[in-house]
């Protein structure tokens, strides 16, 4: 994790283009689901790549991003093993991934800060669930709320 301001602001151009690669990546999957549903391989790509963005985003106190896509992983992840991707579900999880691009383009490069509303998040979640057989919608068990923390109050 960056030791300050100065080290996180050179940092984060190096993670929004990373980051912009792998939402690239998590398009082409989906692009593949919605051509042959419930394809292995494009489902675990799709789950190691918001592993990895959610990783690079912690690592840089972005918790907005990171809590956002392993809430997406989570949901993923379950309901590929115990129904079928069906078009509304990867509507729903197409919805979730333009957000997080949306965040990404909203994030402070100086201060770290994303200003949003959680409602958005909180009800694309909740879409996504209710698509993949979760009814009624509930975070993990070990999830934390959704958080803006600028990055200097996350190394307090």
């Amino acid at each position: 994790m960056p030791d300050n301001r100065k080290e996180w602001a050179k940092r984060v151009p190096e993670f929004l283009v990373e980051a912009e690669s792998l939402l690239a990546k998590t398009e082409e999957c989906l692009s593949h689901l919605q051509l042959i549903s419930n394809d292995r391989d494009a489902i675990d790509c799709l789950l190691s790549t918001l592993l990895k963005l959610a990783s690079k985003a912690d690592a840089l106190a972005l918790a907005a991003v990171s809590e956002f896509s392993l809430h997406i992983h989570g949901l993923l992840n379950h309901a590929q093993s115990h129904m079928d991707l069906h078009d509304e579900a990867l509507g729903a999880l197409k919805d979730c991934l333009t957000l997080i691009a949306w965040q990404l383009e909203l994030i402070d490069q100086n201060t770290g800060q994303l200003c949003l509303d959680e409602t958005e998040q909180t009800t694309l979640i909740e879409a996504f669930a209710i698509q993949v057989g979760h009814r009624p919608f509930q975070l993990p068990v070990n999830s934390k709320p959704f958080t803006v923390a600028p990055y200097m109050e996350r190394q307090a």
